[in-house]
């Protein structure tokens, strides 16, 4: 059957499971390496403003003397040449005394009113923060130089901006080059991913394959041994499912086969007993008898044909329920007390509560073909006793006759279909439905025979089935 639109796919769930969490890793990678790197290039050019401003303080020098005493800044653009990369940027100064009154540089930049951090990154008296300077972003320095000149002693602000064009192209080159090289990975791990879940999904594949290729009938085991460790308590558990399907199926074509066989006998006597009393060979009322227990027989072997199904099918369906195993076993021997009566039988019934996990069908159908064939095997006026007892953990039903027993040849067969003690002794079916009704109970059958010093007295048929403890 195909697979329809919303079935999830097991290759399409490993895909998205394994790649969706790589994908949000180097995302996240991707952010975290961009910030470390623009940090880096901040640094590295903050140093240059830093450097910039330490040349611009050694220029600086005071003229003067008491309190004509004033600052002086002679500082040429060559200054600054050496510090700017190329034109994509601009470098700005503003020199200011002590008291923020402008000296020397750029008037209109804006004079600094922050605080010189307690542990800075540098060995100066040096704060770098952002600005803007006639319309553009820049990025400022600010050094606090000391100025000595003969006796005098004075303070200087030194200001140093420049604008971000060049910080903002490598921060996005950088950007760039660490997108490729993700990039670059992903596609890697994707790739490898894919060939990772086909390889690993192929095993699945062809074992899909090979089903679907197989016939109908064909219900052989799929070789688990030869699968990848994770299918394999797939294919166990379907090389189980085959195994019931195929003990199903052998039932069923050994149910048609036997049923066929052993019908056509009676239709056949049959269709000779009518032709027989149609031509007068025999006389009516002697014709009809014969016809009647043929017809018996053949009631009584199809009725025991469809309960050796009906096993099979209570055996498949595990309809079990927690129920006394006496109650059904005095109901049927109730059921056959006229058939003990006509045979004036010394009989004997003793039971006690036997709580066993089992179907009433099965429980009433084992003892109405046990206690039935120790009827039929009774002497008249022999003894048959029926005794249900818990021993240890099983509950144990014995049925015990006083016919003639069974020999050591019809021991070996007896419980095989259609193996009857005697041609006139029924369809042979009887014990095959009561052992397979056992096993399907988890139980066991045994049928010994008892003997009082060399000669057989009887035969015990014992049934044992585990106590269902609630």
């Amino acid at each position: 059957m195909a697979a329809t639109g919303t079935t999830p796919s097991l290759r399409k769930s490993l895909l998205l499971g394994i790649l969706i969490p790589i994908l949000l890793f180097v995302a996240v990678d991707t952010i975290s390496l961009y910030r470390q790197a623009l940090s880096a290039v901040n640094t590295a050019y903050d140093r240059t403003l830093l450097a910039s401003a330490k040349a611009i303080g050694e220029l600086l020098d005071i003229e003067g003397h008491g309190s004509d005493a004033r600052l002086r800044a002679q500082v040429p653009y060559s200054a600054l040449e050496a510090f700017e990369a190329d034109n994509r940027s601009r470098m700005s100064y503003r020199v200011s005394n002590a008291q923020g009154q402008w000296v020397d540089g750029e008037q209109d930049l804006a004079i600094w009113t922050g605080k010189i951090p307690s542990q800075g990154p540098y060995a100066a008296l040096v704060d770098f923060y952002d600005d803007t300077f006639r319309g553009d972003a820049v990025r400022v320095a600010v050094l606090l130089q000391p100025v000595a000149s003969g006796r005098e002693r004075t303070m200087a602000m030194v200001q140093v901006a420049e604008t971000l064009e060049l910080r903002h192209t490598l921060a996005r080159q950088i950007l760039l080059d660490t997108l490729q090289r993700q990039l670059i990975l992903i596609t890697v791990i994707t790739g490898v991913v894919l060939f990772m879940v086909d390889r690993a999904t192929r095993p699945v594949r062809q074992l899909s394959e090979e089903l679907e290729q197989r016939s109908e009938d064909d219900l052989t085991a799929l070789p688990a041994a030869e699968l990848p460790l994770e299918i394999q308590p797939l294919a166990v558990a379907t090389n189980h499912v085959m195994h019931k399907l195929q003990h199903l199926l052998d039932h069923q074509k050994r149910f048609v086969r036997d049923a066929a066989h052993q019908l056509r006998t009676p239709l056949a006597v049959l269709k000779v007993q009518v032709q027989s009393a149609l031509r007068g060979d025999v006389p009516a009322r002697q014709g009809l008898e014969e016809i009647e227990a043929t017809v018996d027989r053949a009631t009584q072997l199809a009725n025991q044909m469809l309960s050796l199904a009906k096993v099979e099918q209570v055996r498949q369906q595990q309809d079990f329920a927690a129920m006394d195993w006496a109650e059904p076993v005095r109901a049927i021997a109730l059921d056959l007390s006229a058939l003990i009566a006509e045979k004036n039988l010394d009989f004997e019934l003793v039971t006690e509560p036997c709580p066993v996990l089992a179907h009433e069908w099965m429980l009433r159908e084992m003892a109405r073909n046990l206690i039935h064939n120790a009827i039929r095997l009774t002497p008249e006026g022999g003894r048959l006793h029926i005794h249900l007892q818990q021993e240890d953990s099983h509950a144990e039903l014995t049925i015990s006759d006083s016919g003639p027993g069974i020999s050591d040849a019809l021991r070996m067969r007896l419980f095989q279909p259609f193996a009857a003690g005697s041609t006139h002794s029924g369809s042979g079916l009887g014990l095959t439905i009561t052992r397979e009704m056992v096993i399907a109970l988890g139980g066991t059958i045994q049928l010994n025979n008892r003997y009082s010093g060399d000669a057989c007295t009887g035969l015990d048929a014992c049934v044992r089935l585990p106590i269902h403890l609630s």
